[in-house]
């Protein structure tokens, strides 16, 4: 199992939209970076979802239930999109701020490159941000 972080601006799609609609394709993302994670992307894979824009701050956890397909929005057939549901709502959310003040994350690919939409968290990255949130598998 890989494991992600994941953007979308909640005013647009948040995680409790996503509860809500039980599951959704992870759309409209035009970043090439970005497109190379989804592609990378399985069935059973974790990803945080993190609200970008406003409230920066992990909120949930979401599992890959299809890997990388076309991408309904996009005309082209350029993009791809994985479809994805939620697991659970984190205990906490874990902010931006508290995520680079904390040195075991300093590496972490959304530190180093704060617009990339979709990237990869290692298997000590994810599990640390779980127990920044107070969360009951957090090793």
């Amino acid at each position: 199992m890989r494991y992600w972080l994941m953007k979308s601006e909640p005013d647009v799609f948040s995680f409790d939209d996503l509860v809500a609609k039980g599951e959704a394709e992870w759309d409209g993302v035009r970043n090439h970076a970005a497109q190379l994670n989804m592609k990378a992307m399985a069935v059973g894979d974790r990803a945080l979802f993190y609200h970008s824009n406003i409230g920066l701050e992990a909120v949930g956890i979401m599992e890959i239930v299809r890997g990388a397909e076309q991408d309904s929005t996009d005309d082209t057939g350029k993009w791809k999109a994985v479809m994805v549901a939620p697991v659970e709502k984190l205990p906490q959310p874990v902010t931006l701020k508290a995520m680079k003040a904390d040195p075991a994350l300093e590496g972490m690919a959304m530190i180093r490159q704060s617009r990339l939409s979709v990237s990869p968290l290692t298997d000590a990255e994810y599990h640390h941000i779980l127990g920044m949130a107070c969360h009951k598998t957090a090793k």
